[in-house]
């Protein structure tokens, strides 16, 4: 079974490990994914010796992981070495760029970049103590025993977890709508990714004494108020049709029929499960993403993540997997499923050539949205609309509002799904600088590229994995100026940062809209 922290790849597979346990380094970079990867090579394209530390054994992130099918939005709104980046995947299949891709092939791209700018990703590495001095981090320790001092620091997790520990501000959950006067804020219940046939949702059908099935929340529903919910998570499955190189799906050790018993009923009422996020890739290869009402997001069950223990985390984590290869045999054998869809399933398998480490099996939830700091700007949804705009821009962002569905709960006797927005937000737009520092007065030499300061919504727009990209470099670049400068990254000179941004490709000024939008959700 998967373990999230404590899988090992094979030796031939795995990037080069370090068997250095301390670290005295101009930056150091906490994620091992796509923006770390960034943001470590950045550094030392500047010249700057750096440290890459990441917590599985898994490099990437995302882009690796599973999500093959770029959530681009605008890809004219992408440049620096995010760009370079596709533009690397397209030499691996004879194109200019490749915005579609095999997660295999994107490891070894990460891993090679790497290797080229001898850098070392020391896997394995949880976060375990930040020391803190006069407003700085002084050094951080990872429970695998490493200790880092470094002049600036990078949290590039997807969790924000050194953020956290270093005492700065920060939010889980949905705000209120009237919080900075949004619409889509909040409690929503739109009809998106909705049940579209009534199913009960009781234990016992017609009789609320019985309970609630699984998955179900009995609390109230409020339009536009916030809470501490976040957007689901699930995993890119990445699926092949190829006989020659498809593995079948068998049945899971913990597979319990009754965990299903919504879909069941849903199934009886008359939906039919679709094939619209089996997006093909290349060489016969999917990816796979939820899609419906129940599909492989497992609603409601990842609340506690954000703020979780790696233990936790790990149970999570565990859950997600139980849920995902569970639902995957309930389409595949249960009487209440289609059969025309069943016997187009059945030539679906996992790809054979992806995640040989983990049988095949994604390593990498996408955890869509965890903590999110407050900074002095937060953006929100005026900024993705254009209705307000900023102007220290490090980057541009293009896709739409995007929050998967937080819970399912009872109205008027029947499930409905709540918390599912996809509102189109206009032209690219571009993203402050603010965002990515602490507020003033708080930590002077940390920079936090994914838990960005954002509402709910707005980041729902700018998570997508090329921003991550684009946001981890312009974040390095400004260490750079830090650096030089020994000033406070809240103090950073932005027409110097501009001025170095755009030396390095960065798109930071205003890009045609095109209808090239790409919607992997």
């Amino acid at each position: 079974m998967i373990q999230a922290e404590s899988f090992q790849p094979n030796d031939d597979q795995a990037p080069k490990r370090s068997a250095a346990r301390t670290f005295k380094t101009d930056i150091c970079v906490y994620g091992g994914n796509s923006g770390g990867v960034i943001a470590a090579l950045t550094a030392r394209k500047n010249g700057q010796t750096v440290t890459l530390l990441e917590p599985s054994n898994h490099l990437g992130g995302l882009t690796s992981g599973g999500l093959g099918y770029s959530d681009i939005g605008n890809k004219f709104a992408i440049g620096g070495l995010a760009r370079q980046f596709y533009e690397r995947m397209g030499k691996k299949y004879g194109q200019d760029e490749a915005w579609l891709f095999e997660p295999q092939v994107a490891r070894s791209v990460f891993e090679e970049w790497l290797d080229e700018m001898n850098i070392v990703c020391h896997f394995g590495s949880f976060l375990d103590t930040v020391q803190m001095h006069q407003g700085r981090i002084k050094q951080i320790t990872t429970l695998n025993g490493i200790t880092v001092q470094a002049k600036q620091f990078i949290d590039t997790s997807y969790e924000g977890d050194l953020m956290a520990k270093a005492g700065v501000s920060y939010t889980v959950g949905r705000e209120d709508n009237d919080v900075y006067g949004e619409t889509y804020n909040g409690q929503q219940m739109l009809d998106k990714h909705q049940f579209n046939f009534d199913v009960d949702p009781y234990i016992v059908p017609g009789d609320p004494a019985s309970g609630l099935l699984p998955g179900i929340d009995d609390g109230p529903y409020q339009q536009g108020k916030g809470d501490h919910r976040v957007q689901a998570y699930n995993f890119r499955l990445c699926l092949t049709d190829d006989a020659t190189k498809r593995v079948p799906f068998t049945q899971p050790e913990n597979y319990n029929p009754a965990d299903y018993e919504l879909l069941r009923r849903y199934c009886q009422a008359g939906y039919i499960p679709e094939f619209d996020k089996f997006d093909r890739l290349v060489n016969d290869v999917y990816d796979m993403n939820n899609w419906g009402a129940i599909s492989s997001d497992y609603i409601g069950m990842n609340h506690d993540y954000p703020e979780a223990s790696y233990a936790e985390r790990e149970k999570i984590f565990q859950a997600h997997v139980t849920w995902t290869k569970g639902l995957l045999w309930f389409w595949l054998t249960d009487p209440s499923v289609d059969k025309s869809f069943q016997n187009r399933f059945r030539t679906f398998g996992w790809n054979a050539e992806a995640f040989k480490e983990s049988d095949h099996f994604p390593p990498a939830l996408y955890v869509r949205e965890a903590r999110r700091m407050v900074s002095d700007v937060v953006m929100t949804e005026h900024h993705c609309t254009g209705y307000e705009i900023i102007s220290d821009a490090i980057g541009l962002a293009a896709y739409v509002m995007d929050s998967h569905n937080c819970r399912r709960i009872v109205v008027d006797g029947k499930v409905r799904n709540e918390g599912d927005v996809q509102i189109h937000s206009g032209p690219p737009y571009p993203i402050s600088y603010q965002c990515i520092v602490p507020k003033r007065g708080e930590c002077t030499n940390l920079f936090v590229p994914y838990c960005l300061s954002a509402s709910h919504i707005a980041f729902g727009s700018i998570r997508m994995e090329p921003v991550f990209m684009i946001l981890a470099q312009s974040a390095v670049e400004a260490a750079t100026i830090a650096i030089k400068n020994r000033v406070d990254v809240q103090a950073v000179s932005y027409t110097k940062l501009k001025s170095r941004l755009r030396q390095v490709n960065q798109i930071v000024e205003p890009v045609p809209m095109v209808n090239d939008i790409q919607a992997g959700e």
